[in-house]
């Protein structure tokens, strides 16, 4: 049996997801699918619309075999983070192939530029060195590794930051690119399939968003409330005397940080005030949720405390109790671990700003188990 890999966040689970899973059994029909999954805070500094729990749910429903979590603490971190630490947990079980989304869907460019950040013992100096020009992200990145590539592309970039991963932890693991049929950037096209960016936009703007993602999805949509979410930050950001403690909060941006807070009417016009070339968009909002949560540079982390299951299919279950002897680390939550902690943490902020309930869930530590 082949064992499939894929790594979402389902911010929502939309009809371009479905069309993912549906190539994927086309390439491999017999596969079992295991996924790791970001819960409640996005690695682009975005409150998911969808809980963890309704993640689990959804994607059970369609043809996932097990469901694990990514945890916050490396969920709301960079790509090669977010990247390096799924890899490692899809490691554990085994996984033959990693399939991830592109834009450009060319897996031979991808690798050499994986290769030239992984061999370059001077890349991150070129980089910064571009951005000091005050180059922008994707520009710095290009010239420091003098290629010609669209590093714009948020997938694109994610892959290169799974295919350094595979290289660093399991080389064995084959990556398999599926190309993208909508564009992270496009927020006006009305094509069946759209990005999670572009449903999201259309949300807010109260348009119609039926026909881009199924019912299970549709019936499990959380409000946001923005205004909540921009209070709770300004007063951490207030009463905070050392915001530089906390992870990204870098290179003196903790004074923009203080002096925009009274500047600003809302999050998105304070995100704006506090940005510049060198500061990405997506940088400045993970940021945030590092502040919002109380995610300290000292709290970071280098190892996996722990491995936890959110659900699984009964063939998911026949698998896990095939391996889980070969397993060496714990598949349960470790209670007084920092990865708790900041789980913890995540989700009495994201039912505070979606008036839900999802501690229960989190509480309770049940796999969703699907008959």
């Amino acid at each position: 049996m082949h064992i499939v890999g894929i790594i979402c966040e389902y911010n929502p689970f939309h009809n371009g997801h479905i069309y993912h899973l549906k190539q994927i059994k086309k390439l491999y029909p017999n596969s079992l699918i295991v996924l790791v999954l970001n819960g409640y805070f996005m690695q682009r500094g975005d409150v998911s619309v969808l809980s963890k729990q309704a993640k689990t749910r959804i994607a059970l429903l369609n043809d996932v075999d097990i469901v694990l979590e990514l945890p916050a603490i490396f969920g709301t971190q960079s790509a090669d983070t977010f990247a390096s630490k799924s890899i490692e947990i899809l490691n554990y079980f085994k996984i033959d192939t990693l399939i991830f989304g592109s834009e450009s869907n060319n897996l031979e460019i991808l690798k050499e530029i994986a290769s030239k950040q992984l061999n370059n013992p001077d890349y991150e100096i070129e980089v910064k060195k571009y951005l000091k020009q005050k180059l922008n992200y994707p520009t710095a990145l290009a010239k420091a590794l003098n290629i010609n590539f669209d590093f714009n592309n948020p997938n694109d970039l994610l892959a290169i930051s799974y295919l350094k991963a595979i290289s660093q932890i399991n080389s064995n693991i084959k990556p398999i690119a599926i190309l993208r049929t909508s564009s992270y950037h496009d927020l006006e096209s009305n094509k069946k399939i759209i990005s999670a960016s572009n449903i999201r936009n259309k949300i807010k703007q109260k348009k119609e968003i039926n026909k881009y993602l199924p019912q299970e999805s549709l019936q499990s949509l959380q409000a946001i409330n923005e205004d909540l979410l921009y209070k709770l930050l300004q007063y951490k950001i207030k009463t905070t005397s050392n915001l530089e403690d906390y992870l990204d909060v870098d290179e003196g941006l903790e004074n923009r940080l203080k002096k925009y807070i009274n500047e600003a009417n809302n999050l998105e016009d304070y995100i704006k005030k506090i940005k510049t070339k060198r500061y990405t968009y997506n940088k400045i909002k993970r940021m945030l949720i590092h502040i919002l949560l109380d995610f300290k540079k000292t709290d970071n982390l280098k190892n996996i405390e722990y491995l936890k299951i959110l659900g699984f299919s009964k063939k998911g279950k026949n698998y896990l109790n095939k391996i889980k002897k070969e397993i060496n680390i714990s598949l349960k939550p470790i209670y007084n671990s920092q990865t708790y902690s900041l789980e913890q943490k995540a989700v009495f902020i994201y039912d505070l700003v979606t008036n839900s309930n999802e501690l229960d869930f989190e509480l309770k530590n049940k796999p969703i188990i699907k008959d």
